[in-house]
């Protein structure tokens, strides 16, 4: 399975697919006129209050539980993975699409809000299936898409998630791996039976404990490898356009495979472009489609410009510093993602493997919890309300069997291959939207981002 994945990936993610991305990430950055200049402004929105505009969730529930299934193990995993097979350029890469994927993000979040649904019961129902459907009257395309969605749930948000965290625990706690799975399982059903404000309401409280905790693990790191972080950013920048440039402790890596990794592990990471955070951000209590953009948005910079940097950061500088930790002496080959991140953080006096097995249950279960929403809201798109508690019910028991079912490497091929399944869609949405985009955002910038959006939202039913 894992070769299969492999091989349907070397297709793709080859050029035309980091074009695609690449360049819708470009095209709308100019198109927003530099959306990421705001930044600031959507981080102080994100904690800003509107109770009286229409949704489900506030506009910081909606961020956490988009954050939540972003940052998850693409972060700390998915890196290590990215360093592992393209080497160390393929951070660069990865910080770029996290950079100019903030356009991305904001864009695809201003379409989910301005073309979103509600049920008779008042419930709000929005993301790329309502985009596709009732911004470009394709509703075969928003189908796709919500199947996409709902499969794709199952490897990035829920396998991934789930064996990195066993094989994590294992290897530093020796806990069996049934113990972990079970435990997983029961916690993620007790939140989930909730609902979408059990969900965000959970994800507000370990959003931002998991990533300052985490942060503060890779400041420590980073602050031992104090002498080798010159040369770490050197290395880094070289090897993305040289891949002679890395030296020993990094496999060899062509620049397209840096390339590859980077972008792959990017949208893995912060999936700007994939179409899945719009689907919570259509249910935010928002004035306006710009405003909850630019907090979306926002999501992107905390997940990859912060985050996913530290971590990148935090592994190249160890292999400069200790080149062993790059090789699996148990098997006579490089480190995978997991061992390098594993020995990594073991750099860190006694607490080291304490500070990444929290970091990473932390991580793993809110992305469990985030994707297990847009999975359902894809599945419901498809056959309607009737489809929410078997889908839930299917997932608990996924959870309990997917320790047994495939190898880490099989479960990110997969999962590659689903993202690029559900972003091919979204991006030709969002880009033949995007004047749509550039008008709403022309309009409520220009000091009308307080006005309340007086288009009335339409009801479904089902």
């Amino acid at each position: 399975m894992e070769q299969f994945f492999s091989l349907l990936n070397s297709y793709l993610w080859g050029w035309p697919m980091l074009i695609l991305l690449i360049g819708s990430h470009l095209f709308l950055t100019v198109r927003t006129g530099f959306i990421q200049r705001y930044t600031w402004l959507g981080i102080k929105l994100s904690v800003t209050k509107d109770p009286d505009a229409a949704g489900d969730v506030s506009q910081f529930g909606a961020l956490s539980t988009a954050m939540a299934a972003t940052v998850g193990t693409g972060n700390i995993i998915g890196v290590g993975t990215a360093v592992a097979l393209g080497g160390p350029g393929a951070v660069l890469w990865m910080w770029l699409t996290g950079v100019f994927g903030i356009a991305t993000k904001y864009a695809e979040s201003l379409v989910a809000v301005k073309y979103r649904v509600r049920t008779e019961n008042g419930t709000m129902l929005g993301g790329a299936m309502f985009t596709l459907e009732r911004g470009l009257h394709c509703r075969w395309a928003g189908m796709l898409f919500a199947a996409c969605t709902a499969l794709a749930a199952f490897g990035i948000g829920c396998f991934v998630q789930e064996k990195a965290l066993i094989e994590t625990v294992h290897a530093n706690l020796g806990v069996p791996d049934w113990i972990t799975g079970v435990v997983i399982a029961a916690l993620v059903a007790v939140v989930i039976l909730g609902g979408v404000k059990s969900i965000a309401v959970t994800c507000s409280a370990l959003v931002p404990f998991m990533a300052f905790f985490y942060v503060i693990g890779c400041c420590i790191i980073l602050f031992i490898n104090g002498p080798y972080l010159i040369d770490t950013v050197e290395i880094i920048i070289k090897s993305a356009f040289n891949p002679d440039a890395a030296g020993g402790g990094f496999v060899g890596a062509s620049i397209m495979m840096a390339a590859r990794y980077g972008v792959a592990r990017g949208l893995f990471s912060n999936e700007s472009g994939m179409g899945s955070a719009p689907i919570v951000a259509a249910a935010a209590r928002t004035r306006n489609p710009v405003r909850q953009a630019l907090v979306s948005a926002t999501g992107t910079f905390w997940d990859t410009v912060v985050i996913c940097l530290l971590t990148g950061l935090v592994l190249v500088s160890t292999i400069l510093a200790d080149p062993s930790v790059s090789f699996d002496s148990a098997h006579g080959q490089f480190a995978g993602g997991s061992l390098l991140t594993t020995q990594a953080f073991g750099r860190i006096p006694v607490v080291g493997p304490f500070v990444l097995v929290v970091g990473l249950l932390t991580f793993a279960f809110s992305t469990i919890l985030g994707w297990s929403y847009y999975g359902e809201r894809g599945a419901e798109y498809l056959f309607g309300k009737k489809a929410i508690m078997p889908y839930r019910i299917i997932w608990v028991a996924a959870l309990l069997a997917g320790s047994f079912v495939m190898s880490l490497g099989a479960v990110f091929e997969m999962a590659d291959t689903l993202n690029a399944l559900m972003a091919i869609p979204n991006l030709v949405a969002v880009l033949l939207l995007s004047g749509v985009v550039a008008k709403d955002t022309k309009y409520y910038l220009d000091g009308r981002i307080d006005e309340i959006d007086q288009t009335e939202i339409p009801v479904v039913k089902g």
